[in-house]
């Protein structure tokens, strides 16, 4: 079961807060162009940055602790998955707490609004 560990806190990111998008209805799916624009360039850099370390012997995965289902480059799969939805769980949570609270995190006020 150790194996699955990674991949379990992923999915549990993703199923608590999962609730933001259907309860509140923040829309963070429904405009997912402003989603890709927050998490694709985060992606390249973390994933290069990885690559790197990997490459240059900084830091490994543990394989009793993953799928060990190698990427080119040597990176697990749960780490490409790792900088994918912690983000989105990120964008998720900033937008149910300006939902609920009215803030607008300094959006243009016709932005927020809409």
């Amino acid at each position: 079961m150790g194996h699955l560990t990674y991949l379990s806190l992923l999915v549990g990111c993703l199923v608590v807060t999962a609730p933001l998008e259907l309860l509140l209805g923040v829309r963070v799916y429904a405009r997912w162009r402003r989603l890709l624009l927050a998490v694709v360039p985060e992606f390249v850099v973390f994933v290069v940055w990885v690559l790197y370390a990997i490459a240059a012997g900084h830091w490994d995965y543990s394989a009793t602790r993953t799928l060990d289902v190698r990427l080119p480059g040597g990176i697990p799969v749960e780490e490409v998955l790792f900088f994918l939805v912690v983000p989105v769980c990120a964008v998720l949570a900033l937008e149910a707490v300006r939902k609920v609270t009215g803030w607008d995190a300094g959006y243009p006020a016709e932005e927020a609004d809409a």
